[in-house]
């Protein structure tokens, strides 16, 4: 799965969101466990999916409070 746009994220709804972090701390969690039992090949992934998490929750805080672009 690659990085996220802004701009795909401000096209989702709010249940989307929840549906799309939900999925990405399920993929953190396997990523953490591979990495943990050395069978992790993009150590990479783990940031990304960090920054996905943080970017959605971001944009989500932002249009409840009427903030969006």
């Amino acid at each position: 799965m690659a990085e996220m746009k802004t701009s795909d994220v401000r096209a989702m709804s709010p249940d989307q969101m929840d549906d799309a972090v939900l999925n990405l701390k399920k993929e953190r969690f396997n990523l953490r466990f591979q990495r943990a039992t050395g069978q992790l090949e993009n150590t990479s992934r783990l940031r990304e999916a960090r920054r996905d998490i943080a970017r959605i929750k971001t944009i989500a805080a932002q249009k409840r409070d009427g903030k969006s672009k």
